[in-house]
């Protein structure tokens, strides 16, 4: 048996390189070769267009050939070279990436109605809207405040599609305001749809109120004082609570604000967020007794997420059990760099990177 000692390789290959490197090193093993305390630095681009998933994938195929080393992932996109990190370690740094929720998609039939609703009624702000006629669709950006600081809606017009299937699992979006009967009469004077009229959450002692939009969204408002983010809730059903609690404390780094059990209307709410209700925007995951699976429609589309880095990201969600829907990477034709998942229960959410979210809006 031979010996290959200390052997290190420090670069920046290519995937092409990279994959010779796996393969090298498969040639060792099959020829009895022992290699040992062999050092590896590739960068994270080095494994973009190769058939793994990614470069903690990767370099787990290196692990499997039964020999000791040390590998090292520099990622590119970061500025510096990353250890990789074992489940703990992403997980830990899950924790303290730091995040904001940018914004949530979905679609409307009508966007100019949507448009005067939204200002007119809910007293929102149109941010920018942009039309990309090629692939047939225009968005609108709405909110209480500018992008760089405040969670906003993206509604979406699909060129020629007047009406969407809600859904049974998407629930509904939070306003707060200091005053819900008034606003209530607002919108009721500009011709909107009240679907529960002003008063005490059941239960409960909160005021709050039910309005409609033109396609059927469902805008709950909250009385509270004076806060820096209106819009701030978006309530989602889930078929397992506690399951959905541990995937977005593990995989989002999110905390539990806290949870609800109100076994008289057979339901249960968790508020789950990056920060307080009453100054962040918070997810309200909503378990009814015995049903686990909802119909998802086709109106609601996804969240988005800031972070720091969407590859170390992507791992963390990955090995918390979420499914990756597009390996992160930057965009075509533009730099940001994104990756998108699907929690236990199918709701996606895309990661947007933090540095380049704040270019694009420049």
């Amino acid at each position: 048996m031979h010996a290959l000692a200390s052997m290190a390789l420090h670069f920046t290959p290519s995937p092409v390189v990279v994959h010779r490197a796996v393969s090298f090193f498969a040639r060792q093993q099959q020829h009895n070769l022992r290699l040992t305390s062999a050092c590896c630095c590739f960068s994270a681009n080095s494994f973009r267009g190769l058939p793994f998933l990614s470069p903690c994938t990767q370099l787990g195929k290196f692990a499997k050939l039964g020999i000791g080393h040390h590998f090292r992932v520099c990622n590119m996109a970061t500025s510096g070279a990353a250890e990789v990190l074992s489940k703990d370690s992403l997980l830990e740094w899950a924790q303290k990436d730091e995040r904001r929720m940018l914004h949530v998609v979905y679609r409307v039939g009508d966007l100019e109605k949507t448009i005067k609703f939204y200002t007119e009624c809910l007293g929102m702000k149109l941010l920018r809207k942009r039309d990309i006629p090629e692939e047939r669709y225009t968005n609108a950006f709405l909110g209480y405040g500018p992008e760089e600081t405040h969670f906003v809606v993206e509604l979406t017009y699909n060129y020629g599609v007047d009406k969407y299937d809600l859904g049974t699992g998407f629930g509904h979006f939070g306003i707060a305001v200091e005053d819900v009967y008034k606003t209530v009469e607002l919108i009721k004077a500009k011709g909107g749809k009240v679907t529960r009229e002003p008063g005490p959450v059941k239960g409960g002692s909160s005021v709050i109120a039910f309005v409609e939009d033109p396609d059927g969204y469902k805008f709950e408002l909250i009385q509270r004082g004076p806060t820096p983010e209106p819009l701030c809730q978006v309530m989602l059903r889930v078929g397992d609570l506690d399951r959905s609690i541990t995937f977005y404390e593990k995989a989002f780094g999110m905390k539990l604000l806290r949870k609800r059990d109100n076994p008289e209307y057979k339901y249960t709410i968790a508020m789950i967020g990056y920060g307080p209700e009453d100054k962040t925007t918070v997810l309200e995951l909503t378990y009814n007794y015995g049903v686990t699976e909802y119909d998802k429609g086709n109106g609601y589309a996804q969240i988005a997420i800031s972070t720091g880095d969407v590859y170390k990201t992507a791992e963390a969600i990955r090995i918390s059990g979420g499914k990756i829907t597009r390996e992160p990477g930057p965009l075509p034709g533009i730099s940001t760099k994104i990756t998108a998942c699907l929690d236990p229960d199918g709701w996606k959410t895309v990661f947007v990177d933090s540095q380049d979210f704040l270019r694009e809006l420049e």
